[in-house]
């Protein structure tokens, strides 16, 4: 059995010297987690040194509520909507959707 966890790319763009970066996993306790990642110049506003990352973390008590935020049964996988339906161009969608909702979201911010 691999111990790989599964992860779902939601946004892999690059404009020049800037790239932006998000993925989207599950932890061995089911909570929901979206990590991202800004690289390059375009980064100057919040970070000195061309990298900005930050870590969300939804509580699995709280997928049933995304769930149905985003439009899917209850007994949907998360990952496989949010792969389908949340990624590329509408990544951004699904980070405003989220901070909007009111679901309680723990978020970590690092930049350099």
């Amino acid at each position: 059995m691999s111990n790989e966890r599964r992860q779902v790319t939601l946004r892999d763009e690059r404009s020049g010297p800037d790239s932006r970066h998000l993925w989207a996993y599950l932890d061995d306790d089911g909570n929901l987690h979206i990590d991202g990642q800004d690289l390059g110049p375009g980064t100057a506003p919040v970070s000195n040194d061309g990298e900005y990352e930050w870590f969300k973390k939804i509580s699995a008590n709280d997928l049933p509520m995304l769930l149905t935020l985003l439009g899917a049964p209850l007994d949907a996988n998360v990952l496989d909507v949010l792969g389908r339906q949340w990624s590329g161009d509408r990544a951004g969608n699904l980070e405003t959707l989220i901070r909007e909702s009111g679901i309680r979201v723990e978020t970590h911010v690092w930049s350099g």
